[in-house]
């Protein structure tokens, strides 16, 4: 019976996976691994003594992340509608332990790891995924019409947000809280809430936004230097100058790869953060515009899977795990580029990142299961 049930859950149905969906993401993390390697040189000299040593632990995420993309691309979708309440109470529970002193552990002060001693991550990104399977679950089986409705659409969906929200902001992690607002109100959009509901809780963004400003001097520093990218350029302003710096030594074709000279010491976080000024100093205006084309179509790819998924469960999974990818892109590109004030978030599939890497290369399994499904074809 059990191995009956084995073949169930991993049997691959319906048409192959989109192969041009799979190739984008590996041709994104294969641009991640040379720029970790380049970019990485010096920052994992002087920490580590390692010149690879953010190269070599990529690779391990990578590993991780193949297994678990190849294992989620052969499930069923459908199957993980059973296991989402217990999947979020436990993400809900992950992000509790970072504030307790033995098992959470704090970086730059701020508490987003748990340390279990031999493995370390961030109970976040666990969330990002887990948020999208409980939304698209709920969403789903309710209906359009109950999630137009003020009382039990609207108000529900508030307070699950409200309780993630809080969570994270206590970190604290307003770059992430964005993060998963955009998932969030992009999977409550698409299941047909009301406009005048999601421009409502658009108002409340901002509105809570303008108090986290208010409130913590160092989200004052960074809104000033967004205002004015002059602003205190050797404290506050000092990782959006020397960003600057890079992208404009880059030119149009870049100064080679292995070339960038603001990775030595100079640019802040070259291995996350900041990993895309140094992709424009050493690849250029070129190189840049070609890693944003691959997430163009990515975004192209994903919406076709979601438009063809054959059920409403799948397209809001489709739709969920896009606009994270999406969403998580563009927060890190404007914030480098001064679009938006500098938040902490890291380019999907390119900066460091093993947590990441792996669980969004498990995301991605998913939607390419959906793909398998798809009415549409090509």
């Amino acid at each position: 019976m059990a191995r009956k049930t084995n073949r169930t859950i991993f049997r691959s149905s319906g048409h192959p996976s989109d192969r041009w969906l799979k190739l984008s993401v590996f041709a994104l993390i294969g641009t991640g691994l040379l720029m970790i390697a380049s970019a990485g040189v010096s920052y994992g000299n002087v920490r580590f003594g390692d010149p690879y040593y953010f190269f070599k632990e990529q690779l391990l995420g990578l590993g991780v992340g193949i297994v678990l993309l190849f294992v989620a691309e052969r499930i069923p979708y459908q199957v993980w509608r059973r296991f989402v309440v217990p999947f979020f109470a436990l993400a809900l529970i992950l992000l509790v332990l970072v504030f307790i002193p033995g098992v959470g552990t704090t970086v730059y002060g701020a508490a987003r790891w748990v340390d279990l001693g031999w493995f370390s991550f961030q109970p976040s990104e666990i969330m990002k995924i887990a948020i999208i399977f409980y939304l698209a679950a709920w969403l789903s089986r309710r209906g359009a019409q109950t999630a137009r409705d003020f009382y039990e659409g609207f108000v529900p969906f508030l307070v699950v947000l409200s309780i993630v929200g809080f969570l994270i902001i206590k970190q604290p992690d307003t770059g992430t809280l964005g993060l998963i607002f955009c998932i969030a109100l992009t999977v409550f959009f698409a299941s047909g809430a009301s406009l005048r509901h999601i421009a409502g809780l658009i108002a409340l963004a901002f509105a809570a936004l303008f108090v986290l400003i208010r409130i913590a001097p160092y989200r004052m520093q960074r809104f000033l230097v967004f205002l004015n990218p002059e602003h205190d350029p050797l404290g506050a302003g000092y990782q959006m100058t020397q960003a600057f710096l890079a992208i404009g030594t880059g030119g149009l074709f870049g100064v080679g790869l292995g070339h960038s000279r603001q990775k030595f010491n100079y640019l802040p976080e070259p291995v996350t953060d900041s990993i895309f000024a140094v992709l424009a100093e050493e690849t250029g205006l070129l190189g840049a515009s070609f890693v944003i084309a691959l997430f163009l179509f990515f975004l192209w790819r994903g919406i076709r899977v979601a438009i063809g998924a054959p059920d409403a469960f799948g397209r809001l999974l489709a739709v969920g795990i896009v606009a994270w990818v999406i969403c998580q892109a563009f927060i890190n590109i404007a914030a480098i580029t001064g679009l938006i004030p500098l938040t902490g978030i890291t380019l999907p599939f390119i900066s460091f990142g093993g947590t990441s890497l792996a669980v969004l290369m498990g995301a991605v399994g998913v939607l390419l299961n959906v793909s398998r499904h798809s009415t549409l074809k090509g």
